[in-house]
């Protein structure tokens, strides 16, 4: 990401904060239940309205074989059907938001509040949802056309629109069949872990570049003592950094911003997220004004909100796996089964994130000056993430200590970086103490000894072999 001396965005620099600012909208869209039931509604008035009116032009003139095909009763006979679909549709409505919040209020108790997000974003079930209530309006307002014959008007049946009415009935129909079978499926753990782990993979896939042959050691500058200090204006959740309004602001005051927070971390209104200082040979502190100016646009640029989103936040998706462990091993579900499927995901995420660069990252202007440097959670961060707490509410389950010895192993088999072969080899030791501190008979001891000799045998290979 750049920025040329004379004010001129690099045009792949806007081209990438489009995407992401396009990412962010449409991630706080899908994440709600109302945007696709709302434009169902609003698609299934305008349709309720319109058809009636092709009705009115083409009824006549409609070849009998294509007639037979539509609806031929009466005026009471269409208001009978319209008013039976509407009726039932919204009862049936009403059942399906039920089993919906009931579905959401197991996975909040019984797995992790921080899933019902995942279960909002569900697309199936936002459409199935928008079918119902665009029947529902459609019905209603195709309704309002019907008339019988009278001195004033004669009698009007749109019979495309009450046929079009039946055939969503029957969709709506199939429809909640489906959905039944969909929500019996979401509600299994298998599937919310398979859904929260392709979220981790999509985030670090559009966010993170993969380790390439070399890896890259790019050295941060670190805040000096006369930084000036940059407090956050509000309190929540660190949701989003608009990247390339920081470039901007450090190129426009000459200047490197540090942002001490990674997105996903909690601020507090009035406590420092970053500093500033003065780049290049004039190396020191910004006066009160350069101060104040970069204080408001990396105040604008950091966005804030109650809770945390996978849109940038690459530790999110582990929290929620590890909130599931967490959950499973408390001693009011006690399933252990369920924390190794946890555990399970876990690792197959960690290995994969072992591909890419991980820790700060550094943007630089034209002249590789470096501008901003951000905060992102290192491979020992998300790996402390999952254990600290799994190790600890799992330290007197065997199934649980031994599933946690063999995700080390398999992430030694993956890792590169000497720094991150060094956190799993001190991960190794620390779970070691652990079991140790435990009261496990001579079997247990003799597996557990094994697992870990097994993850120093991968942590001592040459891995990728040369």
């Amino acid at each position: 990401m750049t920025r040329d001396g004379h004010g001129g965005r690099d045009e792949s620099s806007l081209v990438q904060a489009v995407r992401m600012r396009h990412t962010v909208l449409l991630d706080a869209l899908r994440s709600r239940l109302w945007p696709v039931p709302a434009l169902g509604v609003v698609a299934a008035v305008v349709a309720g309205i319109a058809i009636p009116e092709l009705d009115g032009a083409v009824d006549q003139h409609l070849p009998t074989a294509l007639a037979d095909y539509l609806f031929g009763g009466g005026a009471d006979a269409a208001r009978e059907i319209l008013g039976a679909i509407a009726t039932s549709l919204i009862t049936v409505t009403s059942l399906t938001f039920s089993l919906t919040l009931v579905t959401l209020q197991l996975a909040s108790s019984q797995y992790s509040p921080r899933l019902l997000r995942t279960f909002a974003a569900d697309r199936f079930v936002q459409r199935t949802l928008g079918l119902f209530l665009a029947t529902f309006a459609y019905a209603l307002t195709v309704l309002r056309t019907v008339r019988n014959d009278s001195d004033v008007a004669r009698e009007f049946v749109p019979q495309i629109a009450v046929t079009l009415s039946y055939v969503l009935a029957v969709a709506s129909v199939l429809a909640l069949v489906l959905f039944l079978g969909h929500l019996v499926r979401q509600i299994r753990i298998e599937t919310m872990l398979d859904h929260v782990r392709t979220d981790i993979e999509n985030t670090a896939g559009r966010l993170l570049e993969p380790i390439d042959d070399h890896p890259r050691h790019d050295l941060a500058p670190t805040p000096p003592q006369f930084a000036s200090p940059l407090t956050a204006r509000s309190s929540g959740f660190l949701v989003e950094i608009d990247e390339q309004a920081l470039l901007t602001a450090a190129v426009d005051a000459d200047a490197v911003i540090w942002i001490d927070r990674p997105v996903g971390s909690d601020l507090v209104a009035g406590v420092p997220v970053a500093f500033a200082w003065r780049a290049g040979s004039s190396r020191g502190s910004l006066d009160d004004d350069e101060a104040a100016s970069v204080h408001e646009c990396v105040a604008a640029a950091l966005k804030v909100g109650i809770e945390r989103t996978t849109t940038q936040d690459v530790g999110y998706g582990l929290r929620q796996l590890t909130d599931v462990v967490i959950r499973a091993l408390s001693p009011g579900i006690n399933d252990p089964t369920t924390a190794v499927h946890g555990l399970n995901s876990c690792s197959a995420v960690l290995c994969g994130l072992a591909g890419y660069h991980l820790g700060r990252r550094i943007l630089r202007d034209d002249d590789q000056v470096a501008r901003v440097v951000l905060a992102r959670p290192d491979l020992p961060d998300l790996l402390d993430l999952v254990c600290d707490q799994t190790q600890l509410y799992g330290a007197s389950d065997p199934a649980v200590l031994g599933r946690l010895l063999t995700m080390l192993r398999e992430l030694a088999w993956v890792v590169v970086s000497p720094g991150h072969r060094d956190a799993v080899a001190d991960r190794v030791r620390r779970l070691e103490r652990v079991i140790a501190e435990q009261r496990f008979d001579p079997v247990d001891r003799r597996r557990f000894e094994q697992l870990a000799a097994r993850a120093r045998e991968a942590l001592d290979r040459r891995w990728p072999p040369t």
